[in-house]
């Protein structure tokens, strides 16, 4: 019976013992494998940053994109405007791409006043810059680009030197129908794609003298072939045909929702890389500003096949 109750009692501590090694064991970490610890570590890539630098066709004027969303971007100017900005921002949110995106813009302006009066605003590195230059290229010489192409070269340099990487592209914008079918306008009796034509045509020369210049934005170009293919209305001032849309607002200068929408959408393709179909009929801002489903992926396959025949031209 002595021996007996020895072992039990042996058995006894020994259990006691090995109680506390078995909980902490089940109450320690599962291990967790070394790539996996790593990644949790590993620095998250900072977002891209891109600076909108124009007018009030930057600034979505005269509709209702002007101050859409203005929240999801950085007016430098504090005017509060959203514009073709924050639906590039938009586009990009919808597909995963991370964008800080910033806007200095006067409504009437050439790029020479912003260098001029505003730089210190955005004299800093920027991963890309979009520069829009005003309607006419020059208020007092319409369709004359010499202060275009030196305003771009003054512009470029500044960003270059505060980062050599710095792409930089710039906004071809549209016919306006003002100056096409009045008599007042410079391209009076032209077809409606002539003005167009010619401001892509002063864009392919700036960005000729000056090669940090990346690309050009083919918007008017885009324009053009929605109404070529039937999708916008060539001549707001005979009335919009049953099933078109009007790229015009109602001064016939400035762009609709659904211009400014096509703007956005050539910006967004060419800058990400990301096909404008992508965004798909029900794309959430075509929604909220008006444009139906049929007419956000029109705008869309506009965008695309435009795109894809600028860069073909390359």
């Amino acid at each position: 019976m002595k021996y007996g109750s020895g072992i039990w009692l042996l058995i006894g501590c020994a259990g006691l013992a090995v109680a506390p090694a078995a909980a902490a064991k089940e109450s320690a970490p599962a291990p967790t494998a070394a790539g996996a610890a790593s990644a949790s570590l590993a620095p998250k890539a900072a977002p891209r940053t891109i600076l909108f630098i124009g007018n009030s066709f930057t600034q979505g004027a005269h509709s209702a994109a002007r101050n859409w969303h203005a929240s999801t971007v950085t007016d430098l100017n504090g005017a509060g405007y959203g514009g073709v900005p924050a639906l590039f921002k938009a586009f990009c949110e919808q597909m995963g791409l991370d964008y800080t995106v910033s806007l200095e813009t006067q409504g009437g302006k050439s790029l020479g006043f912003h260098y001029d009066e505003r730089r210190a605003l955005f004299d800093k590195p920027w991963d890309v810059v979009v520069l829009q230059e005003y309607s006419v290229l020059d208020r007092a010489r319409p369709g004359d680009p010499a202060a275009y192409i030196r305003d771009v070269g003054r512009m470029a340099a500044l960003f270059r030197k505060r980062n050599p990487a710095v792409d930089i592209r710039l906004a071809a914008t549209w016919t306006r129908a003002d100056q096409t079918y009045t008599p007042k306008g410079h391209w009076y009796g032209k077809p409606v794609s002539a003005m167009a034509d010619d401001l892509r045509a002063a864009a392919e020369q700036a960005r000729a003298a000056n090669p940090a210049v990346r690309g050009i934005l083919p918007v008017g170009e885009a324009w053009n072939r929605a109404m070529t293919t039937g999708v916008a209305d060539p001549d707001p001032y005979d009335g919009i045909a049953y099933g078109q849309l009007d790229l015009w607002t109602y001064d016939h200068y400035h762009a609709s929702v659904a211009g400014y929408y096509l703007s956005a959408l050539v910006t967004f393709g060419a800058i990400t890389g990301v096909d404008p179909v992508s965004l798909g009929a029900h794309e959430k801002s075509a929604d909220a500003l008006g444009l139906s489903d049929a007419q956000a992926a029109a705008l869309q396959a506009v965008a695309r096949d435009e795109l894809a025949r600028s860069n073909a031209a390359r």
